[in-house]
C-alpha cells in the first residue's frame, strides 16, 4: 500500500526493476547453481504474486468507487457526508447546512459580539428577519478577511492628517485592526459598566452601549468610537442587502423585504406590462442558466 508520502509503492517498483538489471549485467555468462536458481525462482514467484494481488486490490477499489458513484452511494458533496455543522455559538445546523457560514477572520468570541451588535442595528421585526438570521456577521467576517479588511485598494502611506468629514478615513489603521480594537472596546465598556460581556447584555443595555459609541462618549484612547460605529453600521446594511454570494442576505430575505428583484438576467418578458412583483434572483442563478 502507498504511505502518506507515496514512497512505499515507488520503493517496491525500484527494487523490482534494479534486481534483474544487475543480474543481467553480471551474469550474462554465469551459470546458476541449483540452489541459487531455486531461490531466485521462489523470489520471482513471490514478486509476481505481490504484483498480481496488488493489481486485484487496486482494481477492486477503482471499480468499487465507480459503482458507488453510479448507484448513488456518495452524496453531492464530493463523497463527504454532510455532517451537522457547528455554529460559532455552539449550536448545530442539522438541516441543509450552509458551508459558507464559517469564520475566516473573527474568533468565536469576536463573532458573538458582532452578531449581537448587528442584530441591534438591524433587528428582526414584523417586516422580516434581522441581521442575525440574515448572516450579516458572516458577511463582515468574510469582508475583513479580504481586500476590504486589509484596505487593499486604499492609499495607506503617511503623512496622516486630520481631514474633513467628506474626505473619509485618514489614518494608518486598517479596517481589520479598527474592528479588532472596536470589538474589544465594546467588550471592555460593557464589562466596566454592567459587569457582563456585550453579547450577554440585555437588548436595551446593548443599545445603550452602542449609543455611547455612536455619540463619541466613551472617550477611548485607542480609536474614534463613532467612526467604528459608523463603519459597523455601514457594513451591517451592506450585509443585509448584498448578494448572498458574500455571506449575508440569507435566502435573499433582505431583498424580499424591499421587493428588490436582485440580479435578473433580463426584463424583456415584463417590460411592456403593468408593474409586476417578481421573486428575487441571485448571481447563482446565472450559473444555472448556462
Amino acid at each position: 500500500m502507498v504511505g502518506n508520502d507515496g514512497n512505499g509503492l515507488v520503493a517496491d517498483k525500484e527494487t523490482d526493476r534494479e534486481g534483474p538489471l544487475v543480474q543481467a549485467k553480471e551474469g550474462t555468462v554465469n551459470e546458476h547453481s541449483g540452489s541459487e536458481h531455486d531461490n531466485e525462482q521462489v523470489n520471482n514467484n513471490s514478486r509476481r504474486k505481490f504484483l498480481v494481488n496488488s493489481g486485484y486490490v487496486l482494481g477492486t477499489l477503482a471499480v468499487g468507487g465507480a459503482l458507488s458513484t453510479i448507484f448513488g452511494c456518495t452524496d453531492n458533496n464530493g463523497g463527504n457526508a454532510q455532517e451537522p455543522t457547528a455554529t460559532p455559538d455552539g449550536g448545530k445546523e442539522t438541516e441543509n447546512p450552509n458551508y459558507n457560514r464559517a469564520l475566516m477572520y473573527f474568533t468565536p468570541a469576536q463573532f458573538r459580539i458582532v452578531d449581537s451588535a448587528t442584530e441591534r442595528i438591524f433587528p428582526e421585526d414584523d417586516n422580516g428577519p434581522g441581521a442575525k438570521k440574515l448572516g450579516v456577521a458572516f458577511f463582515i467576517d468574510h469582508q475583513l478577511a479580504g481586500d476590504w479588511g486589509f484596505n487593499g485598494r486604499d492609499y495607506m502611506s503617511p503623512p496622516f492628517f486630520t481631514g474633513e468629514k467628506v474626505q473619509g478615513y485618514q489614518g494608518r489603521l486598517k479596517r481589520k485592526e479598527i474592528f479588532d480594537i472596536g470589538i474589544q472596546e465594546l467588550e471592555n465598556y460593557s464589562l466596566t459598566k454592567y459587569s457582563k460581556g456585550f453579547a450577554e447584555l440585555e437588548g436595551a443595555q446593548q443599545d445603550e452601549v452602542l449609543k455611547v459609541f455612536e455619540n463619541e462618549e466613551a472617550n477611548l484612547p485607542t480609536i474614534s468610537e463613532s467612526f467604528f460605529f459608523r463603519t459597523l453600521r455601514t457594513a451591517t446594511l451592506e450585509g443585509v442587502y448584498s448578494d448572498p454570494l458574500y455571506g449575508g442576505n440569507a435566502n435573499m430575505e433582505g431583498w424580499r423585504m424591499r421587493s428588490y428583484p436582485g440580479s435578473q438576467m433580463s426584463y424583456l418578458n415584463i417590460i411592456d406590462k403593468e408593474f409586476t412583483q417578481i421573486e428575487p434572483s441571485s448571481l447563482q442563478a446565472h450559473l444555472a442558466s448556462h
